[in-house]
């Protein structure tokens, strides 16, 4: 598959999630600490026919977990919502950054386009500074703090699946800084959550997401 994607997207350097590239931005989990949560997302969640469904929280999630120590080994003993992103999606269209980590389980395979706050100028982010990753079905991994993500992007027709586990209320409110005390504050979009957007996501530029992210709007093809 990794192959037949780079194929497909000459354009844009395309990895496995093992190689070492992706130390920088994160670090691979031991699948059979979340097999749980991979049984849950498979099971218990479907894709949407067209976009995507996020869900912040998901009870029932919680409640098949059996333990969660490998995630409290992750986050400190932090209160933590389980949920997960599920749907079709092949464009950048945006990027967000907590500072915290996330943990992400792929259900299906995808790939992630990645990167750093350090490359933010004056607000303004560069795509050509992205690196994309692919992500086979059943991998477990976090997300450091300050890394640039958004959302999975599909490698087939059915869409993607991806669990999401954060630092309970992150994504849960919108936020509007009425004193800009540093110019970072205009891209915070919900709790926990700063965002830059492609001038093509109208979507979030309507609801007061920052116009941030300039170059290619890359796309998946598969």
């Amino acid at each position: 598959m990794l192959k037949h994607l780079q194929e497909k997207n000459r354009s844009l350097s395309i990895y496995d999630i093992t190689d070492t590239r992706f130390s920088k931005f994160g670090r691979v989990l031991p699948k059979e600490n979340f097999e749980d949560a991979i049984t849950y997302l498979s099971e218990k969640t479907e894709v949407p026919n067209d976009g995507n469904k996020y869900i912040a929280h998901d009870s029932d999630f919680l409640d098949f977990i059996t333990t969660e120590t490998p995630y409290q080994d992750v986050f400190g003993n932090m209160k933590l919502q389980f949920g997960y992103v599920n749907g079709h999606n092949q464009k950048l269209n945006s990027l967000e950054y907590h500072k915290s980590s996330e943990i992400n389980i792929a259900a299906s395979s995808f790939v992630l386009l990645l990167g750093l706050v350090e490359d933010i100028t004056n607000n303004t982010y560069q795509s050509s500074n992205l690196t994309a990753f692919y992500i086979p079905k059943g991998t477990v991994f976090e997300i450091y703090p300050r890394t640039l993500h958004f959302s999975p992007c599909e490698v087939n027709k059915t869409g993607f699946k991806c669990g999401v586990i954060l630092p309970y209320s992150t994504n849960m409110s919108f936020i509007q800084s009425k004193t800009l005390k540093q110019n970072e504050d205009r891209l915070l979009f919900k709790t926990n959550k700063w965002l830059l957007a492609h001038e093509e996501h109208q979507t979030f530029i309507t609801k007061g997401a920052h116009k941030g992210i300039q170059g290619i709007n890359y796309k998946i093809n598969y």
